[in-house]
């Protein structure tokens, strides 16, 4: 595929390395540690590592008083197979909660819905077998598949989310508002997938209250 259609051009594998890293200071009594499952829109692809989601977020949760060890499980070009290939061995047992956030690719890729929330299913059946408290990060599709299989698709997190008793957070993007596309490019990298550091940061804005209330329920 194409780098420019899908959410991170380098794949899974070259990155299954380096995939999760937190922040250098020990972890306190009252420290919560959340793991931020996603593609290379978690990653922070194309961004100097402090512009991205998971540095951004550590930013704005500390500013809001939350002590939080936020841990970055971003791996680019990842679908929502990837992500439940990884789930098992990414919940070690220092994790507290997780952030999930995958499916942009499955998406761009036209993969059935079905396959996707069979995937998510995993990875919450995953969270759920280590009790582990979960902020599931809707996407919505793109109406480049038609209305039916933007329908399926977008249903799938908060019918999931129902099931499993998880947070939801309906729409990644959501932070960006609504807005004509001349000034949502502005918010965006040239490829016009990835948000670049001013759109990430209104992104953390909308995403954060919810990652808030992941903190408060593991408290």
């Amino acid at each position: 595929m194409n780098r420019s259609r899908q959410y991170g051009g380098l794949s899974r594998l070259s990155k299954a390395a380096a995939l999760v890293f937190a922040l250098a200071a020990p972890v306190s009594a009252e420290q919560v540690s959340i793991l931020a499952l996603g593609d290379s829109l978690t990653q922070g692809y194309g961004l100097i590592e402090q512009n991205g989601l998971v540095p951004q977020m550590r930013v704005w949760l500390a500013e809001q008083g939350a002590d939080v060890r936020l841990v970055n499980g971003g791996v680019s070009g990842d679908t929502t197979a990837g992500g439940f290939a990884r789930a098992e061995w990414s919940l070690t047992e220092d994790i507290d909660a997780m952030m999930v956030i995958l499916g942009g690719n499955d998406m761009l890729r036209g993969i059935a819905p079905e396959a996707a929330r069979a995937n998510l299913a995993g990875i919450l059946e995953v969270a759920k077998a280590k009790g582990v408290a979960v902020l599931l990060v809707g996407m919505k599709a793109s109406n480049n598949f038609g209305p039916d299989y933007k329908q399926e698709f977008d249903a799938i997190y908060p019918e999931l989310s129902a099931e499993y008793g998880t947070l939801l957070t309906e729409n990644f993007f959501a932070g960006l508002g609504v807005q004509d596309p001349s000034a949502l490019r502005d918010l965006m990298q040239p490829d016009g997938i990835h948000p670049n550091a001013e759109g990430v940061a209104l992104i953390v804005e909308g995403l954060g209250p919810d990652v808030l209330a992941l903190v408060a329920e593991i408290e």
